[in-house]
């Protein structure tokens, strides 16, 4: 059996906290390393993300710093994978860890189902060891939080999918389709992978093969990270030329419901109670997963904090949403402030 080059691309930015443990696990990968070359491309961290990359730069020749001056991720993608020599390229996320058998087993599964693209699930981990930091990882892996994405709930067979997070691709998709749309701070796998489809391409989810990934550590950062997938998902659509996908609708739907209904309550009393009965109908189907995770984690204080977790998801990405909406029909930039 043909054994294939691989290329890892790692986008990163002020990830002290993580990238030490990333990068050992790749080094702990039993494909053979040489037919490996890691790329970490760096958007000129504060931190000590540089000199801890450069620490196993100066040990392991097949590892690599790159600088991303545009320190957002799109182009980070496409710097290494205009450097990649790969047959085979493998995208990373610099606060994850990898099993040691990742590479392998994706780049086995990639040929032999005749896929574009294949990935991993994720399991969803805290980021620090509170009930906050426990309850930011159930909420953004939850159904009742982020819907049926299959990636973050998982699958119990190798599943067609239209998006994984991360992937491993095959090298000449970037030529047949083009690289990662820089335009896009968020949601750029989303539109990456609806291209692949749109061109005959296929994606697949292996069940058996799972990332850790660490969540973020605070409400505002979750916040920060819901608004920015939501406002992006319109330009994405708009770019695609076809809609979201009804589970993406939903956060959108719910904020909407929470300004008119709020407002029309004001004068209309049948309003009233409908969105009293709505908003009642909404508070215990939170409080119940919430209660349920509390009694599988054995960590009450998590019935407190998951109903809000929950709820600054669903807000944060309707709202971003909307607002991405109305920057699409004013025709304004989509800048913004990205990273952790």
């Amino acid at each position: 059996m043909n054994t294939h080059f691989v290329s890892v691309v790692c986008p990163v930015y002020n990830e002290e906290k993580f990238i030490a443990n990333c990068i050992n696990s790749i080094i702990r990968q039993d494909y053979p390393k040489e037919y490996m070359e890691v790329f970490l491309v760096d958007g000129m961290s504060s931190d000590l993300t540089r000199s801890i990359i450069m620490d196993y730069v100066n040990r392991y020749s097949f590892i690599h710093l790159l600088d991303n001056p545009d320190k957002i991720v799109p182009p980070a993608l496409n710097i290494g994978i205009r450097k990649a020599k790969g047959d085979v390229l493998i995208r990373i996320d610099g606060h994850c860890t990898y099993p040691v058998n990742y590479i392998s087993v994706l780049v086995r599964n990639l040929y032999e189902l005749g896929a574009d693209n294949v990935g991993a699930v994720w399991n969803t981990l805290p980021a620090k060891n509170t009930s906050l930091c426990k309850a930011i990882a159930v909420g953004v892996s939850h159904k009742f939080g982020i819907g049926n994405s299959l990636h973050k709930v998982g699958v119990k067979d190798i599943t067609e999918t239209d998006t994984v997070s991360c992937g491993c691709f095959r090298k000449d998709i970037f030529d047949r389709i083009g690289e990662f749309d820089e335009e896009l701070i968020r949601n750029q796998d989303d539109e990456f992978n609806a291209r692949i489809i749109k061109n005959g391409g296929k994606i697949y989810l292996i069940p058996d093969l799972v990332i850790d990934y660490y969540a973020r550590d605070s409400i505002y950062k979750v916040s920060k990270m819901f608004y920015q997938y939501g406002l992006f998902k319109p330009l994405v659509n708009k770019k695609l030329g076809f809609p979201a996908t009804l589970r993406q609708f939903f956060p959108l739907l719910f904020v909407v419901g929470l300004i008119l209904g709020g407002l029309l309550s004001l004068f209309l009393l049948s309003v009233r109670y409908i969105y009293v009965v709505v908003l009642l109908l909404y508070l215990l189907i939170s409080l119940s997963f919430s209660l349920i995770e509390s009694l599988k984690h054995k960590d009450w204080r998590l019935l407190f904090f998951l109903p809000w977790i929950f709820l600054v998801i669903h807000i944060s990405y309707g709202w971003g949403y909307l607002h991405g909406i109305y920057k699409i029909l004013k025709r304004e930039s989509f800048c913004v402030h990205s990273n952790r």
